[in-house]
């Protein structure tokens, strides 16, 4: 009978490549697919945070992402469309190589450990740990981030006039202290839990949904399918938390009172002042961020892995994600 249990639950013959990819390179792959992600769609991110900031410093906000585009490069010439680029890698060097790193490393280390695939409700653990641990990691890069996109929509008198993310960081540490670093950890590490359990968890969902009630075979036709259903279902689910994490990190402290008090403050001040729906503002740059950052990140991912087994192994890759 032991036996029998053995064999029925040994692991699917598509995962045992896995295993030949070094836990460090798994690691490396993560922060590189996710930084050529985030270069790809930085865009709609700047419009995104920039339709989000709008509100709350009583200006009248932006009704479409191109109209944000436009002022962008209006303002700052073709560059302005990248405003924050260097934060924006050097967060996701930070928290994308932790939270994909950590997830794809415990997931093959529960198959291993037990021969079976890890259930959903594994999978939505894995996903809520690494990616608060990624996401507190990478907090004061995303500080930074949202600082330097949000700078040129202040009054010039106003403006901090960051001239890089180096300068961002260092300056924000001598006039604010280094706690203000973290500041919005919180919201920012719920956002973050939202967005891996959403994106990595139900990615595979969408997938297998794909390949048994469309037939999908594997290739590029379905992880556009599955990057694209997890995309939507994260933008949808994430935005909210990330509008509070927006507001935090922007907020300005008067006379030693915060503007908010925190995560559940804000979505209230905004749900009262500027209707419920505000919470979804930004929500079309934020899914034309989302969904095609996840569907970039998978390809990626794919095409690294598919390297190093032909260079580096001669062998060929069978999908892993």
């Amino acid at each position: 009978m032991a036996q029998q249990q053995r064999k029925q639950q040994k692991p699917l013959d598509e995962k045992k490549d896995e295993a030949k990819i070094p836990t460090h390179l798994k690691f490396i792959f993560a922060g590189l697919s996710s930084m050529g992600a985030a270069a790809v769609v930085h865009p709609m991110d700047l419009a995104k945070t920039r339709m989000q900031i709008a509100a709350s410093d009583g200006s009248k906000p932006p009704t479409t992402p191109l109209k944000v585009l436009k002022t962008a490069v209006k303002n700052d010439g073709f560059r302005g469309l990248y405003k924050g680029l260097s934060a924006s890698l050097l967060r996701q060097a930070i928290y994308s190589t932790t939270r994909i790193g950590i997830y794809t490393t415990a997931s093959e280390y529960y198959r291993n450990a037990y021969q079976i695939q890890p259930p959903l409700a594994m999978h939505v653990l894995i996903a809520f740990v690494s990616g608060a641990m990624g996401a507190y990691a990478g907090t004061p890069a995303d500080v930074g981030l949202v600082r330097m996109m949000t700078d040129a929509r202040l009054p010039p008198a106003e403006r901090r006039n960051y001239t890089s993310t180096v300068n961002a960081l260092t300056r924000i540490v001598k006039e604010e202290g280094v706690l203000t670093l973290w500041r919005g950890a919180v919201p920012t590490v719920g956002r973050a839990v939202v967005v891996n359990v959403a994106q990595l968890a139900s990615y595979s969902q969408f997938r297998e949904l794909a390949q048994s009630k469309l037939h999908v075979r594997h290739g590029l036709g379905l992880h556009l399918i599955a990057s694209i259903g997890s995309g939507v279902l994260t933008a949808t689910a994430s935005l909210p938390v990330d509008i509070g994490k927006t507001r935090i990190q922007n907020m300005k402290v008067i006379d030693g009172k915060p503007e908010y008090s925190g995560l559940f403050d804000v979505i209230i001040q905004i749900s009262k002042k500027e209707g419920v729906l505000s919470l979804w503002r930004g929500y079309i740059p934020y899914v034309l961020r989302v969904a095609p950052g996840t569907v970039v990140v998978f390809i990626l991912l794919e095409q690294l892995n598919t390297a190093y087994f032909k260079y580096a192994l001669g062998e060929e890759y069978k999908s892993t994600i």
